[in-house]
């Protein structure tokens, strides 16, 4: 059942609409999917990203070739970045995320940097996703045949200490294999799971990253990428020029792509009973 309500000169009308449970469970299906649209597209505007700083570029003398026509001004010496640019980039950027979620396919976040590496961290784990905020180790991807071995060892680490399986060894024993998994827990945690290299990576400043960049892109993994005006954008398949050094601006891609991905698994139909 549906109530509506409605007011008119001074009388209020009450309409109730009878609604089979099936035609009932698609509205609501699309109202949520509405609703997740509204956040998708409407939270990330010119004001908010101005707001957050995403126009700060860096310097002139810094500024890569590749990113020229994504520069509205230069001011005090400091390139500032044209915020529509940024939008039209975050929406293409936005629809492949979201297109990665409808097909619940795995997304890598990297980001290393100190303003980057709790955002990033957080913003995987909401998702389910895997993350690396320390050092990127290399061959990750290229050779993730290695990388798997390594992420097995500390998940069957974990596994032992949570089941008492670690008793067997001596104290010396245990105190040298602590040590080895704090190393490993460190730069592997965040690919604890991944069983298979991801579909796509979204990375925070991909100059930064080049390494990861890199082997995503011999790995045929596309990548989406919030870079700044000292980056080449050549090589990068959705990038996001705006500030990828200012904790608010990389707050709010990070959590516009997060959004997107959300968006994407919410608009796949369910299977009727």
């Amino acid at each position: 059942m549906y109530c509506q309500a409605s007011t008119r000169q001074g009388l209020l009308k009450i309409t109730f609409l009878i609604i089979p449970n099936k035609y009932l469970q698609k509205w609501e299906l699309s109202d949520r999917i509405s609703r997740m649209q509204k956040i998708e597209t409407g939270e990330i505007t010119i004001e908010k990203m101005f707001e957050a700083g995403a126009h700060y570029g860096y310097s002139k003398t810094r500024r890569h070739p590749s990113v020229s026509s994504f520069i509205y001004t230069t001011k005090n010496k400091t390139d500032i970045i044209n915020l529509e640019s940024t939008k039209d980039m975050l929406d293409k950027a936005s629809e492949f995320v979201k297109s990665m979620g409808a097909g619940n396919k795995i997304v890598l976040f990297v980001g290393t940097k100190p303003e980057a590496k709790e955002i990033i961290k957080n913003t995987a784990l909401s998702l389910n996703m895997p993350y690396v905020n320390e050092r990127w180790i290399g061959g990750t991807l290229s050779n993730f045949v290695e990388i798997k071995k390594r992420i097995a060892e500390l998940e069957n680490y974990r596994k032992e200490d949570k089941e008492g399986g670690l008793d067997k060894y001596t104290k010396k024993e245990r105190v040298v294999m602590a040590k080895k998994m704090e190393k490993l827990a460190r730069y592997y945690s965040g690919l604890v799971g991944m069983k298979k290299i991801p579909d796509a990576v979204f990375i925070i400043d991909a100059k930064a990253e080049h390494i990861a960049a890199t082997e995503a892109r011999k790995s045929d993994v596309p990548v989406v990428a919030l870079i700044n005006s000292d980056s080449n954008i050549k090589g990068i398949d959705y990038p996001i020029v705006g500030n990828d050094s200012g904790i608010p601006s990389i707050k709010l891609f990070t959590t516009s792509i997060c959004n997107a991905y959300k968006a994407g698994t919410m608009s796949v139909p369910t299977k009727e009973a």
